[in-house]
């Protein structure tokens, strides 16, 4: 039974479970909590359907995320929480649902992804409201799992909208950049809802959207990440300047390596394709300066 004035899955409105434990978000830690059972049920539909489904949450605060996944069928939900002052309130969620969270205080950043996964059962999904500040670098992470495809099926992630609008960026766009190359490379990303600040608490000063991304299968040649990074990272680090010109810091003569990888002597770095950037990746690493 319900207790009084509990929420749909009878524990406590989560602004009592923050008042309960002195819970304020912490600035240092990125932290902006999402409170509204109807949002956080709908981020959970997104990384549905659920059912004998294991998710992995980072950040999750007081535990409102944590909670719609539960309430919408995951088997077991794995939540690392860096900041020590959520754990008894997660730890009651732990105990009213019969130990189907599991809790690590623990840094997401230098999490074991790869070998704590092996050790849960059936199909991980990834899910989280992630912390403004370590967003991207978790994000990149994740994408440089080897071997791919990965341990996860696919991610649900919040991020602020302008970083989900680089993931998702095209070339030609002012947006597009080395994350939207490494993101749509590995994955197919999709913008599925945008959430203004006053759904947070404290609002964030600017929106938020979730983004989804779908594994894509590896096929043929691919390069490895690290070689794709260093082109990328020449290539965007002046990308108002011709190719030609911006990857002089990784060969003494761009003009081969762009003709060896097709591409014009013209040509600038936002617009290069995805494809046209893992070809060009391939003949740097084939080349001395890639080895």
């Amino acid at each position: 039974m319900n207790r009084p004035g509990a929420s749909p899955d009878g524990l406590p409105p989560l602004r009592d479970v923050i008042k309960a434990f002195d819970l304020k978000a912490k600035k240092s830690l990125g932290q902006n909590f999402l409170l509204d059972f109807n949002i956080t049920r709908r981020i959970a539909n997104l990384a549905g359907p659920l059912n004998g489904v294991t998710v992995i949450e980072v950040g999750p605060g007081p535990g409102g995320l944590t909670r719609a996944l539960l309430m919408e069928g995951a088997h077991h939900v794995v939540a690392i929480e860096r900041d020590a002052r959520c754990l008894p309130a997660l730890e009651d969620i732990a105990n009213h649902t019969g130990s189907k969270l599991t809790v690590h205080n623990s840094d997401a950043l230098g999490f074991d992804w790869v070998n704590q996964a092996a050790n849960l059962p059936g199909p991980k999904v990834i899910a989280a409201n992630l912390p403004y500040g370590v967003a991207t670098q978790l994000l990149v992470q994740w994408l440089h799992t080897e071997p791919w495809p990965p341990w996860f099926q696919r991610m649900v992630l919040m991020f602020q909208k302008e970083v989900a609008e680089r993931i998702v960026a095209k070339p030609g766009s002012k947006a597009y950049g080395r994350l939207a190359v490494l993101t749509q490379w590995r994955a197919r990303p999709e913008i599925v809802m945008t959430l203004q600040p006053d759904v947070f608490t404290p609002p964030p000063k600017v929106a938020s959207a979730i983004v989804v991304f779908h594994p894509l299968t590896a096929t043929g040649q691919n390069p490895r990440t690290e070689s794709l990074g260093k082109v990328t990272a020449a290539a965007f680090g002046q990308r108002r300047k011709m190719l030609r010109a911006s990857l002089r810091t990784l060969v003494p003569n761009p003009i081969d390596l762009l003709e060896a990888a097709g591409l014009g002597s013209t040509i600038r770095a936002e617009d290069v394709s995805v494809h046209e950037f893992v070809r060009l990746a391939l003949v740097f690493e084939k080349s001395n300066a890639g080895r």
